[in-house]
């Protein structure tokens, strides 16, 4: 996503909305980015000379189905106008429904980054993405490259905690068979 360099004053709050637009367009539903965005956070902290919005203290990001919360966002914009955000907490988690499946998707990790240019969410340290159909993906890196819908997990070696050997760790849950036009046990069905 590539917004102008020259921003109206006041415009750097805006910018902490930003990164999360481009996944969200990618993954959400169509109609979340008709809708207003709203950031609640204890402070918040804009520097439009350096192009930089931290809000800090129970930082809750809400668009539509998506939601963001973190204990920190910090989004910085380049030269070009395009943006990167880093979301931080114990953990910093989002959940957005997924467009024409009627099913949500919810991520955590102690940091969460995107980068606009790329199109590309990374998720770093005990990270973990989950999808209501039983879908689980583990590991301590994920990576979620939004233009070629392309996931990359990975894990460190000697981790410990729930990963004591280092391995991703994924549960891929089977997909339902549609219901066939079958008779009704005892029915006498000619075609």
């Amino acid at each position: 996503m590539r917004h102008a360099p020259n921003r109206p004053p006041g415009a750097a709050a805006c910018l902490a909305v930003l990164w999360i637009l481009a996944p969200a367009s990618a993954l959400a539903e169509r109609a979340d980015r008709d809708q207003p965005v709203n950031i609640e956070s204890d402070s918040m902290i804009a520097d439009e000379a350096k192009k930089i919005a931290t809000f800090d203290g129970k930082v809750v990001l809400t668009q539509g189905s998506m939601i963001i919360r973190a204990d920190r966002i910090v989004v910085r914009q380049d030269r070009e106008g395009f943006q990167r955000g880093t979301a931080t907490g114990s953990p910093a988690t989002f959940r957005h429904k997924r467009e024409g499946f009627g099913e949500f998707i919810d991520g955590e990790a102690q940091r969460i980054e995107y980068d606009g240019k790329l199109d590309r969410v990374e998720f770093f340290n005990n990270a973990r993405l989950h999808r209501d159909s039983g879908d689980d993906i583990r590991g301590d890196y994920i990576s979620y490259d939004a233009r070629t819908e392309r996931f990359t997990v990975k894990a460190n070696e000697g981790t410990g905690g729930d990963k004591p050997d280092g391995r991703v760790r994924a549960t891929i849950m089977p997909k339902k068979a549609a219901p066939q036009d079958q008779p009704a046990p005892g029915s006498d069905r000619k075609d």
